[in-house]
């Protein structure tokens, strides 16, 4: 553990670094600590800060950079959110004041709020699939033979799919297969939709002559129904905030963000791997050096839960630069992740 004084140069050196990112020196600090220490004393402990890793320079001449192990103690020790201006309430509040139709259009808007807030990468998931249940299954024609499959649960969210179907199917067929779906499948859980409830499915329309074509439809239908729905808005922010100059890095950590699936898999990781000693915040931080892609080295990523009460639990994240506001951002998505929640319990009670 650092002194106090050495916590409060530490901290004033993030602070203005974030501000101009540009090298602070001892006259720099002097001007902004609560305390009155001498330019001198300054330096030499920003040596020791140095020495223990915390501080770096850029060159011989220059001033004092934050090191990555300087942002980690900052972040578990000293950071201390900032609660968000009026403006930035007001905004929030406008967005979110809408008519919502699908509990996915609320948390896609949410990552198009904090992308437009903050000039960041945001995410969101939404709640887990909790006591969800199937109200309908409908299967309707487009053309010939494409067809759209279409899955309703009682949360008001719609799934759905385009297939072909094999010339000789009959709309008779359709309909029968849809008839039998629907009395094994309207009132169950998504999570009682297990391969014991497909077989039967299966069987029973082997045994009256449908096509297993229709199994398949519902799979995948109920596959993405269940499956964790992530959101992304705001990747042209990368440009500006990666670090990265080489075009074919650049277009690799766009293909690494469009990858939905690993970046929900990415972004769950670190439920297990940080420790949260900063008691004043619910938000992990976890800075470029801690996370499992080389691409993102330069950036910083944000991520915190909402509860939506038995409707379960979701995530909100943002991806940054490392020299990012910490202080701003930590405290921004506090309020919102509140925020977010009490609009998807107001869509619950409205729906129900």
């Amino acid at each position: 553990m650092l002194t106090e004084r050495q916590e409060l140069i530490l901290e004033t050196i993030i602070n203005d670094f974030t501000q101009t990112h540009e090298p602070v020196g001892s006259k720099t600090v002097m001007l902004q600590l609560p305390i009155k220490v001498s330019s001198a004393t300054i330096r030499n402990e920003m040596v020791v800060l140095e020495d223990l890793g915390f501080l770096e320079k850029t060159h011989s001449s220059s001033g004092r950079v934050p090191s990555a192990s300087g942002y980690r103690y900052y972040l578990d020790y000293l950071v201390d959110p900032i609660e968000i201006s009026d403006s930035v309430y007001h905004q929030i509040i406008k967005q979110l004041d809408q008519p919502f139709h699908q509990v996915n259009e609320i948390i896609e808007e949410a990552t198009k709020i904090l992308s437009d807030l903050t000039n960041y990468t945001a995410f969101a998931a939404g709640p887990e699939n909790i006591d969800i249940y199937i109200t309908g299954f409908r299967i309707v024609p487009l053309s010939a033979n494409r067809v759209m499959a279409i899955l309703v649960t009682d949360d008001g969210n719609v799934q759905n799919q385009i297939y072909t179907l094999p010339h000789h199917t009959s709309g008779d067929e359709v309909e029968k297969a849809v008839a039998l779906i629907n009395k094994q499948l309207i009132g169950k859980s998504l999570t009682d939709v297990n391969s014991g409830c497909l077989n039967q499915i299966a069987k029973e329309l082997v045994s009256r002559g449908s096509a297993t074509i229709f199994l398949d439809l519902l799979q995948d239908v109920i596959k993405d129904a269940a499956s964790e729905q992530m959101y992304v808005n705001g990747q042209i922010n990368l440009l500006n905030n990666s670090g990265i100059n080489d075009l074919n890095k650049l277009r690799s950590l766009y293909q690494l963000i469009d990858q939905k699936q690993l970046m929900s898999d990415f972004i769950g990781f670190d439920t297990n791997q940080i420790i949260n000693h900063n008691s004043h915040t619910n938000v992990r931080v976890h800075l470029g050096s801690e996370m499992p892609s080389k691409l993102l080295e330069d950036c910083s990523l944000l991520t915190v839960d909402y509860s939506v009460g038995k409707h379960g639990t979701g995530t909100i994240a943002l991806l940054g630069p490392s020299n990012m506001p910490y202080s701003q951002m930590i405290g921004l998505l506090e309020y919102f992740r509140n925020e977010l929640a009490n609009k998807l319990l107001e869509y619950y009670g409205d729906f129900k």
